[in-house]
């Protein structure tokens, strides 16, 4: 099995900057500010040949109340489903009561620990090695995670350790296989969980998941980075993103939220479907229509979870669905379920729909099908006519995937009529049985290939033509005089 490795400590000492230059990316939020990390975060890492997962934890205080006492759950959970931790100290502050409550933790969970001084620029280290050392986990191991200084020994260190190394999988016959024969799970199918702030979508994520997986809290803004969680349901691999809600452009004063919006936004793109959550209590508003639109201009797959929807009367059910209906009329290929992410009721209902949008999104068709559609189309409603000319598409073939794109050739494609587009669009999507993704119809001009070519003129075709032309002339001037 690969190694699990947790970043654990105060708040601010450097976590998640240790976290992106571990895994080599930048998809931990990173700032100085206490308390920006809330989840935990898992990234895929390898140093010398090994392989092993890195999660960043949120800070642990000890003093925590309401969303900060939830947030240290989470990090108490990372340390007990870790092979090894890397409890990270600051050496610039020095050693405090939160490290020692922290240390005493670890010491009582007996788990593989590795004390890490970060912060160590500057600073005289003879100092830092013998203040950390009272806290009884060891010789600290000085870094400066913000620069790279002493990453490798320190993964010398923690992956020599016979905790953290990686365990050799067997054969029948109970020999080790060899390295290269390890088989990689695929990410699978990645859900991206989006909406407002506070509509309820940490909640969906942890109902999906089985677990209290991330924060939750009655609070707007409690997820603040994009939460990547790969699992398996029925032997299906997929990955739920959780992300951070999207406000107003208007009211967002806070830069670490300007960030979040940023990682949402991205999160969107590297989706496959996306679950639009929405508040049935406060139904669909002018902001969600402008999320959705980056949805389908980014041309993911799309399902629509409405979420509280247990608590209304008979009457407000009533109404919010006709105002679904009415201002939901460009993502009519989605399917809207109404659920209560808290009790669970109608949650497990979203995988199909999952499941279906996915599969049409990633639809394969042959030229031939495309072409075959494409004609039975036009001859059931032809294109209309141009400066008097019919516009004529002759074949389509499909130019991608998530989203479908088809690519339909012919003549005069410049002005074929959007409604003529949405007429070919909801053909394909009838005929294919596409649901819950949109659909993209690109044209491509079949015009003569050689209009603007040339040919250049032999002198002997030249002087012909010259001939021609003169005995024209002759033939024309003897008409008139004949007159």
């Amino acid at each position: 099995m690969v190694p699990v490795i947790a970043l654990v400590g105060r708040p601010n000492v450097g976590k998640s900057t240790l976290f992106n230059r571990l895994t080599k990316s930048r998809d931990a939020l990173v700032a100085d500010f206490a308390g920006l990390t809330r989840d935990r975060k898992y990234g895929e890492a390898s140093w010398q040949g090994k392989s092993y997962i890195v999660v960043d934890t949120g800070g642990i205080s000890g003093d925590e109340q309401g969303i900060d006492q939830v947030m240290a759950g989470q990090s108490l959970q990372a340390i007990e489903e870790a092979d090894a931790v890397l409890f990270m100290v600051d050496a610039r502050a020095g050693r405090t009561a939160a490290d020692e409550m922290i240390a005493e933790h670890l010491r009582k969970r007996d788990k593989h620990t590795f004390l890490i001084a970060n912060k160590i620029d500057g600073a005289d280290q003879d100092a830092i090695l013998g203040e950390f050392a009272a806290l009884g986990l060891g010789q600290p191991i000085p870094i400066a995670a913000a620069h790279g200084r002493n990453i490798n020994p320190m993964l010398e260190a923690v992956l020599a350790d016979g905790a953290a190394d990686e365990e050799l999988e067997l054969d029948a016959d109970g020999q080790p296989l060899p390295r290269e024969r390890k088989v990689v799970e695929p990410i699978g199918t990645k859900i991206a969980v989006i909406g407002r702030p506070n509509v309820g979508k940490s909640t969906l994520v942890n109902r999906m998941l089985g677990e209290d997986r991330v924060v939750v809290f009655d609070q707007a803004g409690t997820t603040r980075d994009s939460i990547y969680i790969p699992y398996h349901r029925h032997d299906k691999p997929y990955t739920l993103i959780d992300t951070a809600g999207v406000r107003k452009r208007g009211k967002i004063f806070e830069a670490i939220e300007k960030f979040s919006v940023v990682k949402t936004l991205q999160a969107i793109q590297d989706a496959n479907v996306v679950i639009f959550v929405v508040d049935a209590r406060e139904g669909i508003v002018e902001h969600d229509l402008n999320l959705l639109g980056f949805v389908l201009d980014a041309g993911r797959a799309l399902v629509i979870a409405v979420n509280k929807w247990d608590g209304l009367a008979e009457e407000q059910k009533d109404y919010v669905k006709t105002e679904l209906q009415r201002r939901l009329i460009f993502a009519q290929f989605a399917d809207i379920h109404f659920i209560s992410a808290l009790h669970g009721s109608g949650v497990g209902l979203l995988y199909k729909s999952v499941d279906q949008a996915f599969a049409s999104a990633m639809t394969k068709v042959p030229t031939r099908r495309m072409t075959e559609i494409l004609e039975d189309a036009v001859t059931e409603h032809q294109p209309p006519m141009v400066n008097g000319r019919r516009i004529k598409l002759r074949y389509a073939h499909l130019g991608g995937s998530n989203p479908p794109i088809i690519v339909i050739h012919g003549n005069q494609v410049d002005s074929v009529p959007r409604s003529y587009t949405r007429y070919l669009e909801n053909t394909y999507r009838k005929v294919l049985k596409m649901v819950g993704t949109p659909l993209r119809v690109e044209y491509k001009s079949s015009d003569n290939p050689y209009a603007e070519r040339k040919n250049t003129l032999t002198e002997r075709q030249v002087n012909k033509k010259r001939r021609l032309m003169s005995h024209h002339k002759k033939a024309k001037k003897k008409s008139k005089d004949k007159r």
